[in-house]
C-alpha cells in the first residue's frame, strides 16, 4: 500500500455544507501530507492545514513549502492561491490575553482561507476590564463573536451580558495548577450565567470559525430573496 492509499480527500464538501475539508497535520507523518499536498495540486485545490509544526513544516518538500502561507503562531498553512478576503467584517475574534492569540489566529485564518474578513480584539480580558469596555462598540458591531479565554474563561460570560451578538466561546489551555489545561475554562463556560452561549472544545480555534460560517450560512438561508420583492423571512 503506498501512502497515497492512506487517504480520500472530500473535494465536495463546499457543495455538501459550505466548508471546506481542513487537514488536521497532528499525526500525519511529512510524507503523508506530502502526498496530501500533491493530490490537492492536481485539483489545483487551495487547502487548509491545521496544527502543522513548525519541526513538521520543516521537513515538507520543497516544492510544498514554496506554496504554503505558514503561520508559526497558530500552526496553521494555507496551500495554493490565496482566496480574496470579503469585507465587511462581520465576525469578531475577542482574545482574552496575549496568550490566547495562537487559537484566535487559528480562527482568522480558518475564516481568511474561506474569505471572511474578521476583525481581532486582542488582549482584552477581564483583569482589565477598561481594555474591553473601550472597545465595546467596535466589538458590538459583529453579528457573531468568536471568544477566546483561559484560566477561568469569564471573558465569554461578561462579553454574553454585555452584547447581543451570537457567542461561540473557546476555552483555551492557558492558566496554572487547577487550570488543567483548559478543563476549568471549559467547565466554567458550560456552567455560565450568560443565556446562551455555544462552547467548542478546548483550543478549537478551527471548530470554532467553522461555527462561525455556519451561523453565517444560516442567516443568509433565511434572508428575503432580493430577486423577489415581498418576501419575507
Amino acid at each position: 500500500m503506498s501512502v497515497a492509499d492512506e487517504f480520500v480527500l472530500d473535494f465536495a464538501r463546499p457543495e455538501r455544507i459550505g466548508l471546506e475539508e481542513a487537514v488536521y497535520a497532528a499525526g500525519k507523518s511529512p510524507a503523508q501530507i506530502d502526498a496530501i499536498l500533491d493530490a490537492a495540486a492536481v485539483r489545483e485545490a487551495a487547502m487548509l492545514l491545521t496544527r502543522l509544526e513548525p519541526g513538521k513544516h520543516a521537513a515538507l518538500a520543497d516544492r510544498h513549502r514554496a506554496r504554503l502561507d505558514y503561520c508559526a503562531v497558530s500552526r496553521t498553512a494555507i496551500f495554493g492561491r490565496p482566496r480574496p478576503v470579503r469585507g465587511p467584517a462581520r465576525i469578531g475574534i475577542v482574545a482574552a490575553g496575549t496568550s490566547d492569540i495562537a487559537v484566535a489566529r487559528e480562527a482568522e485564518r480558518t475564516l481568511a482561507h474561506q474569505g471572511h474578513a474578521t476583525t481581532l480584539f486582542a488582549d482584552v480580558g477581564v483583569a482589565g476590564l477598561w481594555r474591553l469596555t473601550r472597545r465595546l462598540a467596535e466589538i458590538r458591531a459583529h453579528p457573531v463573536l468568536i471568544v477566546a479565554a483561559g484560566m477561568d474563561a469569564a471573558l465569554p460570560s461578561v462579553v454574553g451580558g454585555l452584547v447581543a451578538s451570537a457567542i461561540i466561546a473557546v476555552p483555551t489551555s492557558v492558566g496554572y495548577g487547577v487550570a488543567e489545561g483548559g478543563r476549568t475554562a471549559l467547565d466554567a463556560i458550560l456552567a455560565s450565567c450568560a443565556p446562551g452561549l455555544t462552547v467548542v472544545n478546548i483550543d478549537n480555534g478551527y471548530g470554532a470559525a467553522c461555527a462561525a460560517m455556519r451561523l453565517l450560512h444560516a442567516a443568509r438561508a433565511l434572508a428575503p430573496d432580493p430577486a423577489r420583492p415581498g418576501e419575507t423571512a
